[in-house]
């Protein structure tokens, strides 16, 4: 039947996520750091890659995952550098996405999986299970034939539905999920029309890395999945995503405070700081980041990372170690990249 409502159930929790939200959404539109700030969109959406990726076990770090996306030579499977390639690419051009047309919604898979599955670009033709990394069959995938009109019911819905889109686009996500329409690639095809959705209501949207909250969440993602699985209905796979929009919110908002004017000088005075280490040092750790600034191993982390996806430090292992040197004439120098 056509638009035919997927099962679930508004909840306060829901409700409350929803205004959290619209108020996050209200500060982070007030800084204008994404729209004025090229360098953090373009960080963001590494991230977004990097951890979309990751959870379908891409092995490249955010640091490689820069790099290759900087022209950069990685050594690492080419599998996953063609994921990384082809997930940019498709997230470039989100803004040509049509969000209801199965047409576009084809395109998109087969650009995500050029070159890596056989059946790209096209619904797949074989029954599935979908299973765990144990190998545990969590459901069965619609068949085949019944695949199309299920995605077409689908996104009719998603077009005409009154429900607020922040709901709208998570129960997308699940719906499309549970009809598995694709050999390969439903886990990435899936979040990246959340975005696509989300960004339609919200242009802000499609510079949220919302998917990096999710691998970091990767656990408790999957188990929504399956209670929602067990329950026969969406609810808690949409609080869950709830969750994790308002955690990359947050998020945003605390990157642009960190990149404002003031905290800006903060970045320079802490990389000026790093060069003087460096000048008598061969290299420099989380530990001795920590010792420099007195923060702590996460926050010390951060300020490497940030650094590294500038492209003004190297990472690489050392005697079981990740240390960070800097990069010479815009080439890693003795790091996992040349």
């Amino acid at each position: 039947m056509r638009n035919k409502k997927p099962p679930f159930e508004i909840t306060n929790r829901m409700i409350d996520y929803i205004a959290e939200i619209a108020e996050l959404l209200g500060k982070l539109n007030a800084t204008a750091a994404l729209s004025s700030n090229p360098t953090l969109r373009r960080n963001n959406r590494i991230r977004t890659i990097h951890g979309s990726l990751a959870i379908e076990q891409n092995t490249l770090s955010l640091e490689q995952v820069t790099a290759v996306l900087n022209g950069k030579h990685v050594l690492a499977p080419p599998k996953d550098i063609a994921e990384v390639k082809n997930a940019y690419e498709i997230y470039e051009r989100l803004d040509e996405l049509a969000p209801y047309s199965v047409d576009d919604l084809l395109t998109a898979h087969g650009i995500m999986t050029r070159g890596l599955v056989e059946e790209s670009g096209v619904f797949r033709t074989r029954p599935v299970g979908v299973v765990d990394s144990e190998g545990h069959v969590l459901h069965f995938g619609t068949l085949p034939q019944y695949v199309p009109d299920l995605v077409m019911e689908l996104l009719d819905w998603a077009k005409t539905s009154e429900v607020h889109m922040l709901i709208r686009s998570c129960v997308f996500h699940y719906e499309l999920e549970l009809i598995y329409p694709f050999a390969d690639g439903n886990g990435r095809v899936g979040r990246l029309w959340h975005t696509l959705l989300l960004s339609q209501w919200n242009p802000a949207f499609a510079w949220l890395p919302v998917e990096s909250i999710i691998h970091d969440r990767q656990q408790e993602y999957y188990a929504a999945i399956n209670a929602s699985n067990n329950a026969g209905e969406s609810t808690l796979f949409i609080e869950f995503m709830l969750s994790a929009i308002k955690a990359s919110l947050m998020d945003a908002i605390s990157t642009s405070d960190e990149m404002s004017d003031g905290k800006m000088d903060k970045t320079t005075l802490r990389w000026n700081k790093i060069q003087e280490y460096l000048k008598t040092h061969d290299y420099i750790m989380n530990a001795d980041v920590r010792e420099l600034f007195g923060v702590s191993a996460a926050t010390a982390n951060r300020i490497l990372v940030g650094f590294t996806a500038a492209r003004k430090l190297a990472r690489y292992h050392d005697s079981g170690h990740w240390v960070y040197k800097l990069v010479e004439n815009n080439l890693y120098v003795r790091g996992e990249t040349l």
